[in-house]
């Protein structure tokens, strides 16, 4: 039958079997709609195809200082930075963040939903019912013969089934395990974003902190300064102008201090937050060398090849979608008859007397008092075709909009590599050429004060050289940690860190135990219980039993 609709532009094929049913008796078709929904042959609309997407061969900086290539784990890439108290942070944080656990919530959340969907497969309405009551009759007729007061007790059982004919409910299965994945997914991608963040929060308050030192050490440096200027104007070999210059540059200096506190304090703020604790509670956590964190390695840079197999915001987008391509079929779905089975059984008592006898409740189960209705059934929405095919409509343009987008997710993800390795070599230049320069005017403040004391110079020469001496030594503190910070979006960028829960438990104890002391969890919780499709073949035809 034609829908009017094409399918999504991702070369998606259909499948199906097809035949004609010529006039049979109505058992016989029960018969053949069973052996069809049994045999599985049946699903309308496009299976899942994985999309293409334009892949460099190479990166750009791949072989540049400080980078190798070839194969590499980025499982737990903050190590290459040889610092303790990172490692430690990343830990606790994995273990800790309130938003990772509403992440790990989540995919229960999906794996309970996907419990729904493969309940579907089965009848979908069961119910057993039961009623007693008293009667009272209103008749004239006063023979004995007839009892105007009785009692009446059923119990019974009803069923329905709709048939999975064009393959709605499995449709609608894959399209729970694909979502079930994809929670999975973002949960590995938050994971990314969340040890990058605690390095990259670390890092810059570690540049802070060696901020604060320069400042300081220029500051003692600068008071001293101040001294000399002091000394030798009591003695008149210079005029104040040389004093309150010396004083305007110390002032300046002390100025910038708080200005760093404040950004040292609130980068530890940060990453307390990010370890899920109260904001000036990682004062011993945070103890440790305050130098700026630096790769004690050359980095090992894999193939972008690689990028779609290991960014989870990658897999999240394909695993979308695989959970969309679904819901076109069960669309479609509705563009045919609905086949279902319905029947009752059960029991009914009465211990009314009559003519024929009496009677009495406890036979309720007598062969007598059985009843049963069964028979098969369809409904079609032959009036509804506009509306039904306009839904299938939808479903495929959502589709194709996730296409275009797992696209644009592969472009953008080759983007953020090339970004973080060339800002990453760059800056490295950057830092040589500024640890060298700060080197050259330190030694300029000695000469220049030697000179000064001595009588060779005026103090312009000393406020030029300190003035010089302050900026260089500030802006090499920061570059240094922009070099760090631009290693962590490289990691970052090549999707490492998510390996870190791998064979571990998604919830926290205390989630877990709040969970189970409100809800029966069975062995959803734990680590075990949590075993997903390991390819396509898998996701088609996955049949849960926990239903």
């Amino acid at each position: 039958m034609d829908t009017g609709t094409g399918d999504a532009a991702t070369n998606q094929k259909q499948t199906g079997c097809y035949g004609s049913v010529k006039s049979m008796s109505p058992w016989r078709l029960v018969w053949v709609i069973v052996v069809l929904i049994m045999s599985g042959c049946t699903m309308v609309g496009p299976d899942f195809v994985k999309p293409e997407a334009p892949l460099l061969e190479d990166w750009t900086e791949a072989e540049a200082s400080g980078f190798s290539a070839g194969q590499a784990d980025y499982g737990d890439w903050w190590r290459v930075f040889g610092d303790p108290v990172l490692d430690n942070l990343v830990e606790k944080a994995y273990r800790q963040n309130l938003s990772l656990q509403i992440a790990a919530i989540r995919i229960y959340e999906a794996r309970a939903q996907l419990g729904i969907a493969v309940g579907n497969l089965y009848p979908q309405q069961q119910s057993a019912s039961g009623d007693f009551t008293s009667n009272k009759l209103n008749i004239s007729d006063d023979s004995p013969l007839i009892d105007d007061r009785f009692n009446a007790l059923s119990l019974g059982f009803d069923a329905a089934w709709e048939l999975d004919i064009w393959g709605k409910f499995r449709r609608s299965v894959q399209s729970g395990v694909a979502n079930l994945e994809a929670t999975v997914a973002n949960y590995d991608d938050l994971l990314v974003s969340l040890t990058a963040e605690v390095a990259r929060t670390y890092i810059v308050m570690r540049t802070a902190q060696k901020r604060l030192m320069i400042a300081d050490d220029n500051v003692k440096a600068q008071e001293d300064s101040l001294q000399l200027a002091e000394i030798r104007f009591k003695e008149g070999a210079v005029s104040e102008l040389d004093v309150t210059q010396a004083r305007t540059l110390l002032r300046n200096t002390q100025a910038s201090i708080p200005r760093l506190e404040v950004g040292l304090r609130q980068a530890r703020n940060a990453l307390a937050i990010l370890l899920g604790v109260l904001p000036g509670q990682l004062k011993d956590t945070l103890d440790g060398p305050t130098e700026i964190p630096v790769a004690t390695d050359a980095v090992v840079i894999d193939i972008p090849n690689n990028l779609l197999r290991r960014r989870p915001d990658i897999r999240l987008n394909e695993l979308r979608i695989a959970a969309q391509s679904p819901q076109i079929g069960i669309a479609k779905s509705d563009l045919y008859p609905h086949f279902f089975l319905a029947g009752s059984i059960g029991w009914r008592s009465t211990d009314a007397s009559s003519a024929y006898g009496d009677s009495d409740l406890g036979d309720i189960f007598d062969h007598n008092s059985l009843f049963w209705t069964a028979g098969p059934g369809f409904s079609w929405d032959i009036l509804n075709y506009g509306r039904i095919r306009n839904r299938v409509r939808v479903e495929d343009a959502r589709l194709q909009q996730l296409v275009v987008n797992y696209k644009n997710t592969v472009l953008n993800a080759q983007r953020e590599v090339e970004d973080a390795l060339v800002a990453y070599t760059r800056s490295k230049e950057e830092e040589w050429f500024l640890r060298d320069s700060a080197a050259a005017a330190r030694r300029s403040v000695e000469i220049s004060l030697v000179q000064y004391r001595e009588g060779l110079v005026d103090y312009q020469r000393v406020l030029d050289s300190q003035t010089t001496l302050v900026a260089q030594e500030d802006r090499w503190a920061d570059v240094s940690g922009q070099v760090s910070t631009n290693l962590v979006a490289t990691f970052k960028a090549l999707g490492g860190g998510w390996q870190i829960r791998e064979g571990e438990a998604l919830l926290s104890t205390e989630n877990r135990t709040d969970m189970i002391e409100r809800t029966s969890w069975g062995e959803f919780l734990e680590p075990e219980g949590l075993e997903l499709p390991v390819d396509e073949k898998d996701r088609q035809n996955w049949q849960w039993p926990a239903w």
